[in-house]
């Protein structure tokens, strides 16, 4: 017994030291690991897959108005002491008119800018011959740079938001801290605070290879914008168009701020699946560099309105005309 023992503890050892082996040198290779060198080929099935889905399958493409005025862009550490010094001073910014995407740009809208750009699908479109999986249709698109989001945007006849555009489409003109009024989000209201498989990708670089906990961009109804903009805040952080300076805000006009005329790092708003409370805010903002690529990182398109279009659409926020401080 006692040898049979021995000889188990041995052979158990022996492919313990084995095991270990392998997952250093799994993880060595995923430690080295670049998403930008990474592709993914389509087969013809799988191609011609893609093309029915895209002919048949209805997305979720809506714009919303949000018409000229004033807001309340940043933070005040009086009434948020969460803010960052990237959100201070807190200002009146006015925006001329202009329509944003109601929900985050989707794995089947993007699919079907990649058909018609002759693009290799997405790094997690792994299903049927270069797709994704049918309940992913209408995920956030994610592993995009900046550049893929603009020239989607563009391909689209839209454009990327400005970072005062998705704030005022985020939050409203009131200055409160998250869309839907004052009280901090939670996890009925926000897809946040995840680990999951996926882990937090920030320190296990590995793991920006498998699918994160990502949802469907039209859930939560109790957590829209006042102008009816749905997950602003968790899910995917969102590219906007402006160049990032942390302190851009002490010295940007106050009249349709397009940010920076240089930088080396693009911005992006509205928190991730990872992120914690402190970030699930709508005046958070960072930046990175434009290239990177990343499973917490997608976006929405806006676009410009005359004045003509302006006057002839309904807003969809009920107190665009509240005053900023005797209401607030």
């Amino acid at each position: 017994m006692m040898r049979g023992t021995g000889g188990s503890t041995r052979g158990w050892a022996s492919r313990t030291l084995i095991s270990i082996g392998v997952l250093v040198v799994m993880s060595n290779i995923a430690w080295g690991l670049d998403t930008q060198d990474i592709t993914v080929d389509w087969t013809e099935a799988g191609k011609k897959l893609a093309a029915e889905r895209v002919a048949n399958w209805k997305t979720k493409a809506e714009m919303v108005m949000v018409p000229a005025g004033e807001f309340l862009m940043g933070s005040d550490k009086k009434t948020d002491r969460l803010a960052y010094r990237s959100e201070i001073p807190q200002r009146r910014v006015y925006l001329d008119a202009f329509e944003i995407g109601k929900y985050e740009v989707t794995a089947l809208e993007y699919l079907k800018f990649v058909l018609a750009t002759n693009r290799s699908p997405q790094l997690d479109w792994r299903y049927d011959g270069g797709n994704f999986q049918e309940s992913m249709a209408h995920h956030p698109i994610m592993h995009v740079t900046w550049h893929d989001a603009d020239n989607y945007c563009k391909w689209a006849g839209q454009r990327l938001p400005t970072e005062a555009e998705w704030e005022k489409a985020a939050r409203g003109v009131d200055g409160r801290l998250f869309p839907w009024g004052q009280e901090y989000a939670g996890p009925t209201r926000a897809n946040f605070g995840r680990t999951g498989l996926s882990g937090p990708v920030r320190d296990r670089p590995e793991r920006l290879l498998l699918y994160p906990p990502i949802i469907s961009v039209d859930k939560y109804e109790n957590a829209v914008s006042p102008y009816g903009l749905s997950q602003t805040i968790g899910n995917v952080a969102e590219w906007v168009s402006d160049w990032y300076d942390q302190d851009y805000y002490k010295k940007a006009p106050d009249r349709n701020p397009q940010g920076p005329e240089t930088g080396t790092q693009k911005a992006f708003r509205g928190g991730g699946w990872m992120d914690s409370t402190t970030t699930m805010r709508v005046a958070m903002r960072n930046g990175t560099d434009p290239n990177t690529k990343i499973n917490w990182l997608g976006f929405r398109c806006a676009k410009s309105v005359s004045g003509d279009q302006s006057s002839n659409k309904v807003s969809h926020m009920a107190d665009e005309s509240l005053t900023f401080e005797a209401r607030r």
